[in-house]
């Protein structure tokens, strides 16, 4: 059913993905199919890398650690952006047409008062994309 499984990830907040990471690694063996993680840094120096291709392999060596731990392949794919905040809905779902994903699985937050006025990076592709997106809430 399923064959290319798409996880943005933000290594930042780590603990926040379990659940999503974790569903994704199920519905892949389940399936057979590849699982994608994509994260987005910046070109200045972040929490997660000093640059890029520091932000790249550590990106990398968390789809390795994952790949071992829940016994599917995770494969990184690490994209840079001049301003991530505002470009990521984009370029998630860029990434999802060029990798051919047919199923988009986001980790999310109970919704909040703020939620009210500003989208979610999940709302914004199920209200742009025809590929199906599974939010799990953590």
């Amino acid at each position: 059913m399923y064959k290319n499984i798409m996880v943005p990830v933000d290594l930042a907040h780590e603990s926040r993905l379990e659940k999503a990471l974790a569903t994704a690694a199920d519905l892949g063996r389940h399936y057979g199919a590849e699982i994608h993680l994509i994260g987005v840094t910046g070109v200045t120096p972040g929490a997660v890398g000093h640059t890029p291709e520091e932000y790249k392999r550590t990106l990398e060596e968390f789809a390795d650690r994952l790949s071992r731990e829940k016994g599917v392949g995770f494969q990184a794919h690490a994209e840079v952006s001049h301003d991530p905040a505002v470009e990521l809905d984009k370029i998630i779902e860029r990434k999802s047409e060029e990798i051919g994903v047919d199923l988009v699985i986001m980790a999310s937050h109970v919704p909040g008062f703020v939620d009210r006025f500003v989208r979610s990076n999940a709302g914004y592709l199920v209200e742009h994309s025809s590929i199906s997106v599974f939010v799990v809430r953590g």
